[in-house]
């Protein structure tokens, strides 16, 4: 089974929403990007299911994709948002998880400068609620904010908390052998921290296979081991080259040809067996 761990869908108005999130976000769709268009990219390039991740610019309504995965729940799961600054914001957990299904929640820390949203002490009650449903928190940021996360998935071992997009290694990280992403791996010693392969395309400077970043995704399988690693991607259709990202059919492609060092099992494993686990298909 292949599943996309991080699609982001989307509908325009009056269909659904849109507007910011986040203080530090202006970002604004022109056009949908919907989950009938994400099926039709799936079933063209053998997707067999994927994770809904509600977009920063879909407000903090996620109905959307709450609904569109509850339409088809054979092969959609959904993530929603919700405000890391509201002091209710534990019972908006509760409303889209027991109400709509949702299997968790994404946080974005590099997105709030002045505080910290999921580090130690910050919204316990949030975070009580969704580890009582045994809930999924996908954490997007940088390296310098890995403290956040470590703090998070201590304090709270019941939830399993998912490292986005490989949490952005570099490249040039490897000419002081990865020292500065050390931090991100180090996380690997918290049983229920996960990680996404993911964006590699995007932080490197060659082309496909993206070489210059294979050293970042095998140090992070090793530490993590393969059945702590899920792959994803970003966009339905069209909006993956529109927004910058490679095609599903590249982005398949690099797993299973551009990192040739993997077992068959491994391969396996990243590309649908971890998820299936963590996502109940």
């Amino acid at each position: 089974m292949i599943i996309d761990t991080h699609v982001h869908v989307w509908e325009m108005p009056p269909i659904a929403p849109i507007g910011p999130t986040a203080p530090t976000w202006s970002a604004l769709p022109d056009e949908a990007g919907s989950a009938d268009q994400l099926l039709e990219d799936m079933d063209a390039n053998g997707v067999d299911a994927a994770i809904l991740v509600q977009t920063s610019w879909s407000t903090w309504d996620n109905s959307y994709v709450a609904n569109a995965a509850n339409k088809n729940r054979a092969r959609f799961r959904s993530i929603g948002l919700i405000d890391p600054l509201d002091p209710q914001n534990f019972v908006a957990a509760r409303y889209w998880m027991d109400e709509h299904g949702m299997s968790g929640f994404r946080f974005h820390p590099d997105y709030y400068p002045d505080a910290e949203i999921i580090g130690r002490g910050c919204n316990t009650a949030l975070l009580k609620e969704i580890e009582a449903r045994q809930g999924v928190v996908k954490v997007h940021n940088r390296v310098g904010n890995f403290q956040q996360l470590r703090d998070a998935a201590t304090l709270f071992p019941g939830i399993t908390w998912i490292i986005d997009h490989m949490m952005y290694p570099e490249p040039q990280m490897t000419f002081n052998d990865w020292r500065e992403y050390q931090p991100v791996l180090s996380l690997a010693t918290i049983p229920n921290v996960y990680l996404k392969i993911s964006d590699v395309h995007n932080r490197s400077r060659q082309g496909f296979p993206y070489s210059d970043m294979h050293e970042a995704v095998k140090r992070a399988i090793d530490a993590f081991r393969i059945e702590r690693c899920m792959w994803g991607t970003g966009y339905p259709g069209h909006h993956r080259v529109k927004h910058g990202w490679i095609s599903l059919e590249d982005e398949l492609r690099l797993v299973k040809e551009g990192f040739d060092w993997l077992t068959v099992d491994e391969r396996n494993a990243l590309l649908g067996a971890t998820a299936t686990a963590v996502y109940g298909f």
